[in-house]
């Protein structure tokens, strides 16, 4: 139990030399003469310790209902007109989750082998898409099961959560946090922001672009004509335009979008590109429609109206208006970041400012710093040397810890640094464990080879044991827990894998040189 070999007393020395190598980063900023090949990983403040913003958004699962019901109803019409089948009432109910039409006399059965198609599967999954009735007066139903509906709105969250990442991380915000709570709610921390509102902005906008024709013929007034609907304009909602329902060509087909300055009027424009389907369509549709307007709508406002002077071919275009240099970078964020697909709403928000944050480190660190130094005073004074080994253990512990937080580019938070001295003191345990099973094998007369032989013999199950089983139960709290008690568990769980190295590994390394370079003849335990 206490010999080891050289190479392996240089890798012991060798791991202990890296993890303080690992920790300098945390020390400052990179040196401008450090070479870019050169990690340089920090362990990052969050939010109760930089000061920033936490949001709680929630999704509107009823727009999602909503949206899915719409196109049901589009998919119903267009497989019965392509089936070349009459039906009358056609509507869907999205409070009911359904869609509802009555079939013509004699051919129910024929728009129920039409519609049957609409009925699939997704991956892994036991529910159908929909499912199809027919009562006696001919009226069909294609409802959307309960379960569909709930994989669904999971699908929604999922998409959220990505949209919103890109958004964030396109602004420039560092070491943002997003996670899922509950059914339908988001959990946004952004540490340290330096303009709130704007970050909320770009969060909460839906940004979802379409590309409509203004119809010109239309009846001035506030009411649409049937397949009409009345836009506002997004500079001036008192003015407004009417255009057809049917999108022309769809914003999801969005390929990229930049901000930059017009050559000629010197002014702010958004430069979008499409995919190979959407130039296609944004093709048909100028060719078509040469000396038109053509409505650029976002979020159910119309950006601007231009002229369709000539075919555009190529996929691209440019969207001009009264922007800014911050509001093109913005919306060519949003375009490029995608659609969220459903309004998102704040349901909570809370602001952490510097000050609060600085003193929160201040006694986070003051905390554990007099926690570390009682643990130390502890262990030298109850166990002299053996005591003072365990304590160059339990430094080499803290910055193996600090190292492998930096590898990770983790955000530390008072419930992490609450985790990292409960670690210190777990960490001890073991030193404890090993230290009075020497002094019991001493007791019983044994030399103090053969009691430092049992004594670490016989407290390794327990300390493997004792450490194993808080492991598991601290991954638990990872995976089920909320952002702080996540935070809490990962430093926690990184304690014990460094507590283990140094309590079973570099004690007894330390130890096992101490007594070939001194043969004592007895303990000093």
């Amino acid at each position: 139990m206490l010999y080891f070999t050289r190479a392996k007393t240089l890798g012991i020395l060798f791991l202990c030399l890296l993890g303080a190598l690992l920790c300098l980063p945390n020390l400052g900023a990179r040196p401008a003469a450090l070479p870019s090949f050169v990690p340089w990983n920090q362990v990052h403040l969050g939010l109760d310790l930089k000061g920033g913003s936490y949001l709680l958004l929630q999704i509107d699962t009823a727009a999602i209902q909503k949206q899915d019901i719409n196109s049901l109803v589009d998919q119903t019409r267009q497989t019965l007109v392509n089936a070349k089948l009459g039906y009358t009432g056609l509507h869907g109910d999205a409070a009911a989750n359904q869609v509802q039409f009555h079939a013509l006399p004699g051919q129910e059965q024929a728009d129920m082998a039409a519609l049957r198609p609409l009925i699939t599967y997704a991956p892994n999954s036991a529910s159908p898409s929909v499912t199809l009735s027919l009562t006696p007066d001919g009226t069909i139903t294609i409802a959307v099961p309960q379960a569909t509906q709930t994989q669904r709105n999971a699908q929604a969250i999922t998409q959220a959560i990505t949209i919103i990442e890109r958004r964030i991380d396109g602004s420039g915000v560092l070491n943002a946090s997003i996670a899922r709570q509950g059914e339908d709610e988001i959990v946004v921390q952004l540490p340290g922001i330096s303009d709130p509102e704007r970050v909320k902005t770009l969060i909460g906008t839906t940004a979802h672009m379409t590309f409509q024709m203004v119809d010109s013929n239309a009846p001035p007034g506030p009411l649409a004509p049937l397949g009409d609907e009345v836009l506002p304009m997004s500079d001036n909602p008192q003015q407004s335009l009417t255009v057809f329902s049917t999108v022309a060509v769809d914003g999801a087909d969005l390929e990229n979008a930049q901000a930059s300055t017009d050559p000629q009027s010197g002014q702010w424009v958004v430069n979008f590109s499409l995919n190979a389907r959407g130039a296609r369509e944004f093709a048909d549709v100028t060719t078509a429609n040469v000396g038109k307007l053509f409505a650029i709508v976002l979020d159910g406002k119309i950006i601007e109206a231009p002229v369709i002077r000539e075919p555009i071919t190529g996929g691209q275009g440019q969207i001009s208006g009264n922007f800014t240099a911050q509001s093109a970078t913005d919306l060519a964020l949003l375009l490029r970041a995608g659609a969220l697909p459903a309004p998102l709403s704040i349901v909570e928000e809370q602001s952490v400012g510097p000050e609060l944050g600085a003193d929160a480190i201040k006694a986070g660190a003051a905390a554990l710093g007099l926690g570390f130094v009682l643990v130390l005073a502890f262990m030298g004074t109850f166990y002299g040397l053996f005591g003072w080994f365990a304590n160059i253990a339990l430094v080499v512990n803290l910055l193996l810890m600090l190292a492998i937080l930096s590898i990770m580019g983790a955000t530390l938070t008072l419930p992490g640094m609450a985790g990292i001295l409960l670690t210190l003191g777990m960490a001890v345990d073991a030193n404890v464990l090993i230290n009075e099973r020497v002094r019991e094998e001493t007791k019983l007369g044994k030399k103090p080879l053969a009691a430092l032989e049992a004594g670490y013999k016989r407290a390794y199950a327990t300390i493997i044991d004792s450490n194993v089983t808080t492991l598991l139960a601290h991954i638990t709290l990872f995976i089920f827990g909320s952002p702080p008690v996540r935070g809490f568990a990962v430093t926690i769980c990184v304690g014990i894998i460094t507590t283990i190295f140094t309590a079973t590994v570099l004690v007894r390394l330390i130890t096992a040189r101490w007594y070939i370079a001194r043969r004592p003849a007895q303990l000093p335990v």
